[in-house]
């Protein structure tokens, strides 16, 4: 299966933060010929173990997306929803939504409110329903739906909602099928719960105890028309070897490691220092007595909207980069 191919598959399965469990099974199926261990902990997390004698090095990937969930039901049949994550309401409005259960729906703003720049409790799900009792019939208060717009390839990119963050499990999968050799115990983790809080990686760096630890995800390529510059990084600008953002200040031997590494290797490699925003790597470091961390970025346009946009050839890179750690030489 080529890299567009998986992401397209692992961005269509539903799993908004706390119901993770179908993805974690794709990627559980895809990853089960090149492990030698798949566990699932108390939260969710799926733990891919390749052994090795030498140092514990953790790649974490979050396998959760952002979006809505059901808070009550109007007597019009109207279906009012809170967000899971960082959904922003102005991005969202008229978009198709998806149910787990595949009931289809789209965002609309209460006709009273400001249509301009709504708030979450504006919004509401319209699934064509005439009346409450028949609305109640197909969902119910604590569903969540998920954008359900369709991906597609432009030029050279893939645009398609929730890159963030399957995106980087598309990429930890790549790396595990293409890993030749290696002496370090590699742990390839898909966490849960990232977009409300970083909890799942927390869990999991405590239970693997790494030496090394990597969160790969998207970042803010601040690289469009009048855009904020928040971030140092371009989309087609290769992977993005972090230094900073809000949950995380890399430790300086991984952005060392990982940048010798792409000079190495010819592989294409930009600084990322971004001033908003955070991955699992900041609960990861700092687990136990510390983690050396560092992250790998995915440059990412529009992130947290329902059409992400990121570079085929960014997305190679990141998966060369992340192969090329796991099978160096660590002390």
């Amino acid at each position: 299966m080529d890299t567009f191919e998986l992401i397209t598959k692992l961005v269509g399965i539903h799993g908004p933060s706390g119901r993770e469990s179908k993805v974690a099974e794709a990627i559980a199926e895809f990853a089960g010929p090149y492990a030698d261990e798949i566990t699932t902990d108390v939260l969710g997390n799926l733990i891919v173990h390749k052994k090795g004698p030498g140092p514990k090095v953790m790649f974490a990937a979050h396998t959760d997306s952002i979006g809505l969930i059901v808070s009550h039901i109007e007597e019009d049949g109207s279906i009012r929803v809170g967000r899971v994550g960082g959904v922003r309401p102005g991005a969202i409005k008229n978009m198709p939504m998806r149910f787990s259960n595949g009931i289809m729906g789209t965002v609309r703003v209460h006709g009273k409110a400001d249509d301009k720049d709504p708030a979450i409790d504006d919004l509401y799900i319209d699934i064509g329903a005439a009346n409450r009792e028949e609305a109640k019939s197909k969902v119910r208060p604590g569903d969540m739906a998920v954008y359900a717009t369709a991906p597609f390839q432009a030029g050279n990119s893939i645009v398609t909602p929730y890159l963030d963050n399957r995106v980087s499990c598309a990429i930890l999968l790549k790396a595990l099928e293409q890993i030749k050799s290696s002496e370090n115990d590699l742990y390839f983790v898909f966490t849960v719960q990232e977009e409300v809080g970083v909890r799942g990686a927390k869990t999991a760096a405590y239970g693997v105890a790494p030496d090394y630890g990597i969160a790969l995800d998207v970042t803010i390529a601040a690289d469009t028309p009048g855009a904020k510059k928040i971030s140092s990084v371009v989309m087609g600008g290769g992977a993005a070897i972090k230094v900073m953002d809000n949950s995380l200040i890399a430790h300086p031997a991984m952005v060392e490691m990982l940048g010798e590494l792409g000079q190495e290797k010819g592989i294409k490699t930009q600084l990322e220092v971004l001033t908003a925003g955070g991955t699992d790597a900041g609960a990861i470091h700092q687990s136990r007595t510390g983690v050396v961390t560092g992250a790998i970025s995915i440059p990412c346009r529009y992130v947290h909207t329902p059409m992400e946009m990121a570079d085929l050839s960014d997305i190679e890179s990141c998966i060369a980069l992340v192969t090329a750690f796991a099978e160096s030489k660590l002390k």
